[in-house]
């Protein structure tokens, strides 16, 4: 990739090409238990390289605003969170969930006159997203089905992720990795094992590729050799600008991703499971909440994974040549993460060598630049509307004949089709 267009990709400050886009799409920002109770604790929270605060006033709203006192530039993560806003410890100026300065002890008359940046919020799915665009462009709030469910029937983590959300979301894009760097886990892991899936994925590496345009953004075809009659399709769904769903493993829960940037040099990687018609499984949640599957440990009372780049991602080269991990590193997510952000916090685009199987990345690629350059000309980003966010991964066998494209303009044309599992 040139490097003029890698800059316009993973710039996404204030002001940039793609900053201004991924502002039109509503933002996952934090999770709900972290600003759990009316008047808790302020969070800090850096997105798209703004440094706000997200806080919880006296009536239960969320809030996001700028984290610097309009006053004399003070943190308001010092603050106190009371009384139906957030308070500057330093001089006593109070702002509510809207960035409207409430108090100005030393001069009230004031107050009416002041306020800081402040982006209004939803909360669906567990989360609290922002609307960070321009306030008359607000969209529909998110239609993903996963956010859509009840609380027994999804279980979402975020984890820090040091390297740019573009790097990051190409993996969550190129299903060829899985025959690799999962191929020891795929049958030990609890979200995974016993899928017939593990049998194909591990016989044939060297899927082909297939892409088509979606009104949510890409639907991508990775066949592979099932039984002597059929291929094994994995259809992954990328969805604008930072979701990606999993195809499903047996019977196990459904999986996606979201990929939001912190700054240019790191991001938030989101990992959610999910059953679209029943709770999840018990010991199945217990997994995920134990770190597995696509989930992590932690550094306690931090996001950071306990596997980073600072310790090597904990690699146990024993665990290598036993076959126990083909990387050596423990977990789907840190397995990713770890060559991802081995990469160096932005990818050198220019020094690589794409081949066939790369196709979806250089697709998604294009569908963002081109999006982000449009947008600059008045053209409207696809995939607002809910509607289209309305989609599902699926991992399928079908006999050789058959197109699987076909296939999927029926079978996957909406909620209400079965979930197409292997």
């Amino acid at each position: 990739m040139k490097n003029e267009m890698a800059e316009v990709l993973v710039r996404v400050g204030p002001g940039t090409t793609m900053g201004t886009l991924l502002r039109r799409y509503w933002v996952p920002v934090l999770l709900q238990s972290e600003i759990a109770q009316p008047d808790c604790a302020p969070v800090r929270v850096k997105i798209l390289g703004e440094k706000l605060l997200a806080f919880r006033d006296s009536e239960g709203r969320a809030g996001l605003v700028d984290e610097l006192c309009a006053h004399r530039g003070v943190s308001l993560f010092l603050g106190r969170n009371e009384e139906g806003g957030i308070r500057c410890s330093y001089h006593g100026w109070k702002y509510d969930v809207d960035g409207q300065c409430l108090e100005v002890p030393s001069a009230p008359q004031l107050a009416a006159k002041m306020s800081i940046k402040s982006y209004p919020c939803i909360e669906q799915g567990g989360i609290v997203w922002a609307y960070m665009g321009p306030a008359d462009m607000r969209p529909e709030p998110p239609g993903l089905e996963w956010s859509l469910l009840p609380e027994s029937q999804r279980f979402a983590t975020k984890r820090l992720q040091e390297c740019g959300y573009l790097q990051a979301m190409e993996g969550g894009i190129d299903t060829t990795h899985a025959s690799w760097v999962h191929r020891f886990e795929l049958d030990r892991d609890p979200m995974h094992r016993d899928a017939h899936a593990n049998k194909y994925i591990k016989a044939d590496r060297n899927a082909v590729f297939d892409v088509e345009p979606a009104p949510h953004g890409l639907e991508i075809f990775g066949r592979r050799n099932g039984e002597q009659d059929s291929f094994y399709w994995r259809v992954t769904q990328w969805i604008f600008p930072w979701y990606t769903l999993i195809p499903p493993f047996g019977a196990h829960a459904l999986g996606g991703h979201i990929w939001v940037p912190i700054d240019d040099e790191n991001c938030w990687a989101w990992s959610i499971n999910f059953l679209p018609d029943r709770p999840l499984p018990q010991h199945e949640l217990a997994a995920m909440k134990d770190g597995q599957g696509i989930h992590v440990k932690y550094i306690p009372g931090t996001f950071q994974p306990l596997a980073n780049r600072s310790n090597d991602w904990l690699i146990d080269r024993e665990s290598q040549k036993d076959k126990r991990s083909f990387s050596g590193v423990e977990g789907f997510s840190m397995q990713d993460a770890s060559l991802q952000e081995s990469m160096g916090a932005l990818q050198n685009y220019e020094g690589e060598h794409l081949v066939a199987t790369d196709k979806p990345i250089v697709m998604t690629r294009r569908a963002l630049y081109d999006a982000a350059l449009r947008l600059q000309q008045g053209v409207e980003p696809p995939a607002l509307g809910s509607s289209s966010q309305g989609v599902r991964a699926a991992g399928v066998l079908l006999d050789r004949s058959v197109k699987a494209q076909d296939w999927a303009r029926q079978a996957l044309g909406g909620l209400d089709q079965p979930v197409y599992t292997v």
